[in-house]
């Protein structure tokens, strides 16, 4: 039996890079260290950001701003808006922008007592807890995972086949521009929100009176109606942001099969798009007396994938890991572009 500790834990040494967008702009093989003072600090999703004024070797003042994970997983690290004050002298270390501007990837953070800020571990301790069915709140047991490259775009690329198609929509994508629906807090259709769990919350209602299952993740706000009825798709002319998904159990396998999506610039993060002929199988099952529940999805998208691509992970119970609204800010999630800073 694994305790939910475990994961807090892990959760408070998680990089806070998993965002909505690459780190091709960054330099993430160097660090930056530099003392300042903080003239912003705003706990926010997608991401939470610091602006510190600190002084280059001429003596000239210099802004730099910093780019952290969002809100909602800043506070499980521990951080609260009091964590930090306006006007606190402060030495930060980030990986650099590229193109030389002072904009930087969180890395650390310490005060003018140089204690590095949140003090490890921040956040309520939990018991360990069983269930004796699908419904209720989950989050990936990042303890088991093998050989996981990190985030959805770092696993898409790896694991999937592009037809020519894929691959030169992919070469051509500019994350900097309306391309990227995540500027305008557009989130991303399944099988994304299942990869999420890295670092989001999910959470599973099954509603027996209206035979239907309610899937969300905190991340973006994620939610989705699975219909279990026995009713089938609708006409392939039906298309939806997340598919229209219907579901049966196999068993004590939730089986939940997904088409009709919309057409997507890039639901896996870096530009590989999807299409009308998308197909996604997730199959959910309870494990080890409750305390853990294994998620499988097999994607298809014969339009811009060879083949298939198939990933599992397992995720345990966690009753009570917050699932408030993420509330995606525009301008947090804007700001990463060179013209916004």
């Amino acid at each position: 039996m694994r305790f939910i500790s475990i994961l807090i834990v892990a959760l408070a040494f998680v990089s806070p890079v998993l965002g909505h967008h690459s780190d091709a702009a960054l330099d993430m093989e160097s660090l930056v260290t530099h003392e300042g003072t903080l003239r912003e600090f705003s706990l926010r999703n997608p991401h939470t950001y610091f602006s510190i004024e600190t002084t280059n070797e001429g003596g000239e003042a210099v802004e730099w701003t910093i780019q952290m994970g969002s809100a909602a997983n800043a506070r499980r690290r521990g951080w609260t808006p009091e964590t930090l004050q306006l006007g606190d002298h402060v030495t930060f270390s980030a990986h650099p922008a590229r193109d030389g501007r002072p904009y930087g990837l969180f890395e650390w953070i310490r005060n003018a007592d140089g204690v590095e800020l949140p003090i490890a571990g921040g956040g309520a301790t939990l018991a360990a807890a069983t269930t004796a069915s699908l419904e209720g709140i989950w989050t990936a047991d990042r303890a088991r995972f093998v050989d996981y490259p990190g985030g959805l775009d770092q696993l898409t690329r790896r694991d999937l086949t592009l037809t020519s198609k894929a691959a030169a929509a992919m070469a051509a994508y500019d994350e900097t521009t309306a391309e990227n629906p995540e500027l305008s807090c557009v989130g991303r259709p399944t099988p994304g929100p299942i990869i999420y769990t890295d670092l989001y919350p999910m959470q599973i209602q099954l509603n027996e009176a209206e035979q239907t299952v309610l899937l969300k993740v905190q991340y973006f706000d994620s939610e989705r109606v699975v219909y279990m009825d026995g009713s089938d798709h609708p006409d392939p002319s039906e298309r939806f942001f997340d598919g229209h998904s219907i579901g049966r159990w196999e068993g004590n396998v939730l089986v939940v099969d997904t088409r009709n999506f919309e057409d997507h610039r890039s639901p896996y993060q870096n530009g590989i798009p999807s299409g009308a002929q998308k197909h996604v199988i997730e199959r959910y099952r309870l494990s080890e007396g409750g305390t853990h529940m294994a998620v499988e999805f097999t994607l298809e998208d014969p339009e811009y994938i060879v083949g298939s691509m198939t990933h599992r992970r397992e995720l345990i119970y966690s009753p009570d890991m917050d699932m408030s609204p993420f509330d995606c800010d525009l301008e947090s999630t804007r700001r990463f572009v060179p013209d916004n800073n």
